[in-house]
C-alpha cells in the first residue's frame, strides 16, 4: 500500500478535479490518501460547493467525494485557512478534519506519493 498526501490551495476546477480523481483512483486501489485544503481552497469544503461543480465531460464532483470517504480517503483543512475565510463548524461539510498544519506535516511525513493542487 503507497500512502499519498495532495495539497489543495484553490477551489477552482482545475485545482479540485485533478485532486479528486488521483485522490479517488488511488484510495479504490487500496492506498492511503490525505487530502489537505490550505486557505485558498477552503471555500470548497464548505457544505453544497463541491456538489455544484460541473464540468463538460468529466466526472460528476459528489460521486468523486461520496466515493472518496466511502473508501476511507481523508480531507483535511488547515485551522489556518478555517480561521483566516471565517468558516464556522456548520458551513463545513460533514468528514472534514479541521488541523494545524503540524498535523498534517506529522501525517504526511511517510508519504510515497505527494501533488499540490
Amino acid at each position: 500500500m503507497t500512502k499519498w498526501a495532495i495539497t489543495l490551495n484553490g477551489a477552482e476546477p482545475q485545482n479540485l478535479y485533478p485532486a479528486f480523481i488521483m485522490a479517488s483512483s488511488a484510495v479504490a486501489s487500496g492506498d492511503d490518501v490525505i487530502l489537505f485544503f490550505e486557505p485558498y481552497a477552503a471555500p470548497a469544503l464548505k457544505k453544497g460547493y463541491l456538489e455544484s461543480i460541473r464540468d463538460k465531460g468529466m466526472p460528476i464532483m459528489e460521486d468523486l467525494v461520496d466515493g472518496f470517504f466511502a473508501m476511507g480517503g481523508r480531507i483535511l483543512m488547515c485551522e489556518l485557512a478555517f480561521k483566516a475565510m471565517d468558516m464556522t463548524e456548520e458551513e463545513l461539510r460533514d468528514g472534514v478534519e479541521v488541523v494545524g498544519v503540524t498535523n498534517f506535516v506529522v501525517e504526511a511525513t511517510d508519504a510515497q506519493l505527494t501533488f499540490s493542487f
